[in-house]
């Protein structure tokens, strides 16, 4: 039994033991109370967060108020440009510029195209400087001071500043800055919304065609000028405020000359599609009305064919673009390219009278534009969405040689001739070669996917056009060879 001694010792012993361990929970403890406490009194922020989920486009929502602007800005920039031959024919038959030459007057018509597409770097370095909204202000200013400041003009070189240079500032500065938002809120739509705001140069070449001619009759040149500047001014400032891009979000890159695209064979085979494109393209556009009087047609009828077309091009854009999300918008471009060679060839030929050049009209002219209508969506399925900036920015600056000759060189051929044989045949043969390049480009694009598929192992059909192209990124190695020979590819059937 033990003693009070050793229980008193005992005592004491566990006394000293517990506040020993009280103390080394009070050391370890302290510290982090302390910090719980700096914690709770400070609130430090949320660690950041990295999203490891690339940006999607919304496929729809305020896209499409984009697409309403889009529609409305080429209404007013390139449907008003298509209205030129209604110019073209009053100022030949007024006499308004003495000594000014047929020719003369064909260059300030492709002038306009063409600076609109030479002012394109400048437009793109605005857009990454200033954003998108500056840069569509900008075109809004110098066409309106173009329509107003031709309204004023007495000889032929002011209407080349005015109606040539000027306007073709504005409507590149326009197109520019909106063509290129429409891609980054559409993924399985892209084709469809881009086709109809590229239709609005189609309805607005039909609208302002046959109100331009009605308003040079009755109130006179000068005041047609300026009321189209008025209604140009009011419609592309609201389209402008309301236009918004998706730059920041997509990451896209805004360089106004990448030269490093030009190593890219599949760039040059879709500058060469562009190209022979417009060749055809502005022949068609510019010649037709003429053609019609030529076969013996009245001018007012001629005036009514290129309404026409221009009604065939609002008409044709949109289901381009809604079975090119279906079937494949290179396909798509590269079948309606063929198309419009294979329509100038058969049927513009042999068109002598009225019923058969206004069924020439809409069907030539759904298809003529077909560039327009696919040139965005081909550029992101061959080029990655980040690069169509910069791709489209040196494309418009390729362009503006075919722009600005086209027209010119169809005259010389006419006058050579004496008749517009020669120009139809040159009309039908750039489209065909347009549409060969078109060709090897979905040829090209069928042997990256495959080589996507190697690589990632699994179908072809399974690989996304878009986001898995290696162009897409960085310029990052496509991995294994195309697993099929080139020629079996260019009579392969594949959603491209």
């Amino acid at each position: 039994m033990p003693s009070a001694t050793d229980e008193s010792l005992r005592s004491l012993e566990q006394d000293q033991i517990e506040k020993e361990t009280n103390g080394h929970i009070l050391a370890d403890s302290s510290p982090r109370r302390a910090s719980e406490s700096l914690e709770t009194e400070i609130d430090l922020p949320p660690s950041p967060q990295v999203d490891d989920n690339p940006d999607e486009p919304p496929n729809g929502g305020y896209g499409w108020v984009c697409v309403a602007c889009a529609f409305w800005i080429n209404a007013h920039t390139w449907g008003l440009n298509s209205s030129y031959g209604v110019f073209l024919a009053h100022y030949l038959d007024a006499n308004i510029y003495p000594g000014a030459t047929y020719l003369e007057f064909a260059f300030i018509g492709g002038l306009s195209i063409s600076q609109a597409l030479f002012i394109s770097p400048i437009a793109t370095t605005t857009t990454r400087v200033f954003g998108t909204r500056t840069t569509l202000l900008i075109g809004v200013f110098f066409e309106v001071l173009a329509l107003v400041g031709a309204s004023f003009t007495k000889e032929i070189w002011q209407l080349f500043l005015s109606q040539g240079l000027c306007f073709g500032w504005g409507m590149g500065f326009l197109f520019v800055g909106s063509v290129g938002v429409i891609p980054q809120w559409f993924t399985t739509r892209r084709s469809l919304a881009n086709a109809t705001a590229a239709s609005g140069s189609g309805f607005g070449g039909l609208i302002y065609s046959l109100a331009t001619n009605a308003m040079i009759e009755r109130i006179s040149l000068w005041w047609a000028f300026r009321i189209l500047g008025i209604l140009a001014f009011t419609v592309n400032m609201v389209c402008a405020l309301l236009m918004k891009d998706r730059n920041k979000q997509v990451g896209s890159s805004q360089l106004a000359f990448d030269y490093r695209l030009f190593k890219k064979v599949e760039y040059l085979l879709l500058l060469g599609w562009g190209f022979f494109s417009m060749l055809g393209y502005i022949v068609l556009l510019f010649s037709l009305p003429n053609f019609a009087t030529e076969v013996g047609l009245t001018q007012q009828q001629g005036s009514v064919v290129g309404a026409l077309l221009n009604l065939g091009q609002g008409l044709g854009r949109p289901p381009i673009g809604y079975f090119s999300d279906s079937i494949g918008r290179i396909n798509m471009a590269t079948l309606m390219t063929f198309c419009a060679g294979l329509f100038s060839l058969v049927v513009w030929i042999f068109a002598k009278s009225y019923g058969v050049l206004i069924f020439f009209a809409l069907i030539g002219g759904a298809v003529a534009g077909t560039f327009w209508a696919t040139i965005a969506p081909v550029t992101a399925e061959v080029m990655g969405l980040k690069r169509v900036p910069a791709a489209l920015s040196i494309a418009w600056v390729v362009l503006v040689l075919p722009t600005t000759f086209s027209e010119p060189i169809a005259l010389e051929i006419r006058n050579f001739d004496g008749n517009y044989l020669g120009a139809q045949l040159f009309t039908g043969i750039m489209y065909l070669a347009a549409a060969f390049c078109g060709w090897l480009l979905r040829t090209w694009k069928i042997g990256e996917m495959e080589m996507i598929a190697a690589k990632k192992g699994e179908q072809v059909d399974s690989v996304d056009a878009v986001a898995d192209s290696p162009t897409a990124g960085d310029g990052l190695a496509p991995g294994p060879i195309p697993t099929s020979n080139f020629v079996k590819r260019m009579f392969m059937w594949k959603k491209v």
